[in-house]
Protein backbone atom coordinates (compact mmCIF):
# COMPACT_ATOMS: atom_id res chain seq x y z
CA UNK A 1 0.00 0.00 0.00
CA UNK A 2 1.20 3.51 -0.83
CA UNK A 3 -0.41 6.45 0.93
CA UNK A 4 -0.64 9.82 -0.79
CA UNK A 5 -2.13 12.99 0.67
CA UNK A 6 -5.54 12.60 -0.96
CA UNK A 7 -5.74 8.93 -1.98
CA UNK A 8 -4.30 5.49 -1.27
CA UNK A 9 -2.79 3.07 -3.78
CA UNK A 10 -3.05 -0.68 -3.19
CA UNK A 11 -0.75 -2.62 -5.48
CA UNK A 12 -0.86 -6.32 -4.55
CA UNK A 13 -2.58 -7.27 -7.85
CA UNK A 14 -0.30 -5.18 -10.05
CA UNK A 15 3.06 -6.19 -11.52
CA UNK A 16 4.48 -2.69 -11.56
CA UNK A 17 4.44 -0.94 -8.21
CA UNK A 18 4.29 2.78 -7.49
CA UNK A 19 7.65 4.34 -8.30
CA UNK A 20 9.32 7.68 -8.77
CA UNK A 21 8.78 7.60 -12.56
CA UNK A 22 5.01 7.46 -12.31
CA UNK A 23 4.83 10.11 -9.61
CA UNK A 24 7.07 12.44 -11.59
CA UNK A 25 4.95 12.05 -14.72
CA UNK A 26 1.68 12.52 -12.84
CA UNK A 27 3.00 15.70 -11.23
CA UNK A 28 4.59 17.11 -14.43
CA UNK A 29 2.24 16.29 -17.31
CA UNK A 30 -0.04 18.86 -18.89
CA UNK A 31 -3.74 18.34 -18.29
CA UNK A 32 -7.09 19.36 -19.70
CA UNK A 33 -10.78 18.53 -19.53
CA UNK A 34 -10.29 15.03 -20.95
CA UNK A 35 -7.24 12.99 -19.96
CA UNK A 36 -6.20 9.52 -21.11
CA UNK A 37 -3.74 7.43 -19.05
CA UNK A 38 -2.27 4.65 -21.20
CA UNK A 39 -1.05 1.63 -19.22
CA UNK A 40 -2.64 2.89 -16.04
CA UNK A 41 -1.38 0.06 -13.81
CA UNK A 42 -2.41 0.85 -10.23
CA UNK A 43 -4.16 4.01 -11.44
CA UNK A 44 -1.74 6.31 -9.64
CA UNK A 45 -1.14 8.66 -12.59
CA UNK A 46 -4.85 8.81 -13.45
CA UNK A 47 -5.64 9.76 -9.84
CA UNK A 48 -2.86 12.34 -9.75
CA UNK A 49 -4.22 13.96 -12.91
CA UNK A 50 -7.73 13.97 -11.44
CA UNK A 51 -6.39 15.67 -8.30
CA UNK A 52 -4.40 18.28 -10.24
CA UNK A 53 -7.18 19.12 -12.69
CA UNK A 54 -10.51 19.31 -10.83
CA UNK A 55 -12.58 19.65 -14.02
CA UNK A 56 -10.96 16.73 -15.82
CA UNK A 57 -12.62 13.49 -16.81
CA UNK A 58 -9.87 10.85 -16.74
CA UNK A 59 -9.83 7.51 -18.56
CA UNK A 60 -7.28 4.83 -17.71
CA UNK A 61 -6.46 1.96 -20.09
CA UNK A 62 -4.66 -1.28 -19.30
CA UNK A 63 -4.43 -4.68 -20.96
CA UNK A 64 -3.76 -6.61 -17.74
CA UNK A 65 -6.87 -7.82 -15.89
CA UNK A 66 -5.19 -7.65 -12.49
CA UNK A 67 -4.09 -4.07 -13.09
CA UNK A 68 -7.57 -3.06 -14.24
CA UNK A 69 -9.15 -4.58 -11.13
CA UNK A 70 -6.56 -2.93 -8.91
CA UNK A 71 -6.95 0.48 -10.52
CA UNK A 72 -10.73 0.29 -10.28
CA UNK A 73 -10.47 -0.52 -6.57
CA UNK A 74 -8.09 2.38 -5.99
CA UNK A 75 -10.31 4.76 -7.95
CA UNK A 76 -13.45 3.60 -6.13
CA UNK A 77 -11.84 4.35 -2.75
CA UNK A 78 -10.65 7.81 -3.84
CA UNK A 79 -12.34 11.23 -3.75
CA UNK A 80 -12.17 11.26 -7.56
CA UNK A 81 -14.29 8.17 -8.26
CA UNK A 82 -16.90 10.16 -10.21
CA UNK A 83 -14.32 11.53 -12.66
CA UNK A 84 -12.08 8.52 -13.35
CA UNK A 85 -12.94 5.35 -15.26
CA UNK A 86 -10.67 2.39 -15.96
CA UNK A 87 -11.09 0.26 -19.09
CA UNK A 88 -9.65 -3.15 -20.00
CA UNK A 89 -8.45 -2.07 -23.44
CA UNK A 90 -5.41 -1.41 -25.62
CA UNK A 91 -4.78 2.01 -27.06
CA UNK A 92 -4.35 0.37 -30.47
CA UNK A 93 -8.01 -0.69 -30.43
CA UNK A 94 -9.45 2.07 -28.27
CA UNK A 95 -12.43 3.46 -30.20
CA UNK A 96 -12.66 7.17 -29.55
CA UNK A 97 -12.82 10.43 -31.45
CA UNK A 98 -9.90 12.90 -31.20
CA UNK A 99 -11.16 14.28 -27.93
CA UNK A 100 -8.31 14.09 -25.39
CA UNK A 101 -6.57 17.29 -24.33
CA UNK A 102 -3.92 15.26 -22.55
CA UNK A 103 -2.52 11.74 -22.91
CA UNK A 104 -0.09 10.46 -20.30
CA UNK A 105 1.88 7.24 -20.36
CA UNK A 106 4.67 5.60 -18.40
CA UNK A 107 5.22 3.15 -21.25
CA UNK A 108 6.95 -0.24 -21.28
CA UNK A 109 10.55 0.36 -22.27
CA UNK A 110 12.55 -2.88 -22.28
CA UNK A 111 13.06 -3.77 -25.94
CA UNK A 112 16.20 -5.88 -26.08
CA UNK A 113 16.50 -7.47 -22.64
CA UNK A 114 15.69 -11.00 -21.49
CA UNK A 115 12.18 -11.82 -20.30
CA UNK A 116 11.45 -12.66 -16.69
CA UNK A 117 9.43 -15.77 -15.77
CA UNK A 118 6.52 -13.58 -14.62
CA UNK A 119 4.16 -12.99 -17.59
CA UNK A 120 2.37 -10.09 -15.90
CA UNK A 121 5.63 -8.30 -15.17
CA UNK A 122 6.85 -8.87 -18.72
CA UNK A 123 3.69 -7.27 -20.10
CA UNK A 124 4.16 -4.23 -17.90
CA UNK A 125 7.87 -3.78 -18.60
CA UNK A 126 8.50 -4.91 -22.18
CA UNK A 127 7.45 -2.97 -25.26
CA UNK A 128 6.15 -6.02 -27.15
CA UNK A 129 2.54 -5.10 -26.37
CA UNK A 130 2.93 -1.34 -26.96
CA UNK A 131 5.75 -0.04 -29.10
CA UNK A 132 6.66 3.64 -29.07
CA UNK A 133 5.51 3.87 -32.70
CA UNK A 134 2.08 2.46 -31.82
CA UNK A 135 1.74 4.76 -28.82
CA UNK A 136 2.53 7.85 -30.84
CA UNK A 137 0.39 6.94 -33.84
CA UNK A 138 -2.61 6.23 -31.64
CA UNK A 139 -2.00 9.39 -29.64
CA UNK A 140 -1.94 11.52 -32.78
CA UNK A 141 -5.40 10.19 -33.63
CA UNK A 142 -6.81 10.61 -30.12
CA UNK A 143 -5.44 14.07 -29.27
CA UNK A 144 -7.33 17.29 -29.87
CA UNK A 145 -5.62 19.77 -32.18
CA UNK A 146 -3.88 21.53 -29.28
CA UNK A 147 -3.53 18.47 -27.03
CA UNK A 148 -0.30 16.96 -25.73
CA UNK A 149 1.06 13.53 -24.90
CA UNK A 150 3.44 13.35 -21.94
CA UNK A 151 5.72 10.37 -21.22
CA UNK A 152 8.71 9.39 -19.11
CA UNK A 153 11.51 7.23 -20.54
CA UNK A 154 15.02 6.12 -19.56
CA UNK A 155 17.65 8.48 -20.96
CA UNK A 156 18.95 5.94 -23.49
CA UNK A 157 15.45 5.52 -24.94
CA UNK A 158 14.81 9.20 -25.53
CA UNK A 159 15.92 9.12 -29.17
CA UNK A 160 13.59 6.22 -29.92
CA UNK A 161 10.65 8.11 -28.46
CA UNK A 162 11.57 11.31 -30.32
CA UNK A 163 11.78 9.38 -33.59
CA UNK A 164 8.45 7.65 -32.98
CA UNK A 165 6.80 11.01 -32.27
CA UNK A 166 8.30 12.58 -35.39
CA UNK A 167 7.13 9.74 -37.64
CA UNK A 168 3.62 10.09 -36.17
CA UNK A 169 3.55 13.83 -36.87
CA UNK A 170 4.15 15.06 -33.32
CA UNK A 171 6.64 17.69 -32.18
CA UNK A 172 8.49 18.02 -28.85
CA UNK A 173 7.02 20.82 -26.75
CA UNK A 174 8.47 20.15 -23.28
CA UNK A 175 11.65 18.37 -22.20
CA UNK A 176 12.86 17.80 -18.64
CA UNK A 177 16.01 15.81 -17.89
CA UNK A 178 15.85 13.99 -14.53
CA UNK A 179 19.00 13.13 -12.62
CA UNK A 180 19.40 11.31 -9.32
CA UNK A 181 22.22 13.55 -8.09
CA UNK A 182 23.44 17.06 -8.83
CA UNK A 183 26.02 16.99 -11.63
CA UNK A 184 25.21 13.42 -12.70
CA UNK A 185 23.96 12.58 -16.21
CA UNK A 186 20.17 12.30 -16.47
CA UNK A 187 18.66 8.88 -15.83
CA UNK A 188 15.20 9.74 -17.14
CA UNK A 189 13.52 12.22 -19.48
CA UNK A 190 10.07 13.70 -19.08
CA UNK A 191 8.89 14.44 -22.62
CA UNK A 192 5.79 16.08 -24.07
CA UNK A 193 4.70 16.25 -27.71
CA UNK A 194 2.03 18.20 -29.59
CA UNK A 195 0.61 18.33 -33.12
CA UNK A 196 2.10 21.77 -33.76
CA UNK A 197 5.61 23.10 -33.00
CA UNK A 198 5.90 25.21 -29.85
CA UNK A 199 8.87 27.14 -28.51
CA UNK A 200 10.20 25.60 -25.30
CA UNK A 201 13.21 25.68 -23.01
CA UNK A 202 14.56 22.30 -21.81
CA UNK A 203 14.81 21.97 -18.03
CA UNK A 204 16.66 19.83 -15.51
CA UNK A 205 15.28 18.26 -12.34
CA UNK A 206 17.26 16.50 -9.63
CA UNK A 207 15.55 13.95 -7.38
CA UNK A 208 15.35 15.28 -3.83
CA UNK A 209 16.03 18.89 -4.83
CA UNK A 210 13.90 21.86 -3.82
CA UNK A 211 12.34 21.89 -7.29
CA UNK A 212 11.51 18.17 -7.00
CA UNK A 213 9.90 18.66 -3.59
CA UNK A 214 7.87 21.57 -4.95
CA UNK A 215 6.70 19.50 -7.93
CA UNK A 216 5.52 16.60 -5.75
CA UNK A 217 4.43 18.49 -2.62
CA UNK A 218 0.70 17.96 -3.22
CA UNK A 219 1.13 14.18 -3.20
CA UNK A 220 3.86 12.90 -0.90
CA UNK A 221 2.95 12.86 2.78
CA UNK A 222 6.36 14.07 3.96
CA UNK A 223 6.39 17.25 1.86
Amino acid sequence: MFQFKQFTIHQDLCAMKVGTDGVLLGAWAEGGNHVLDVGTGTGVIALMMAQRFPDAQVTGLDIDEGAVLQARQNVSASPFRDRVEVLHETIQHFASQPSFDSIVSNPPFFMDSLRAPDRQRNTARHADTLSYDELMRASFHLLTDDGTISVIVPSDYRRRMDDAALFAGLFPCRVCAVSTKEGKPPRRFLLAYSKHPRPFQPSLLTIGSEAYCHLTKDFYLNT
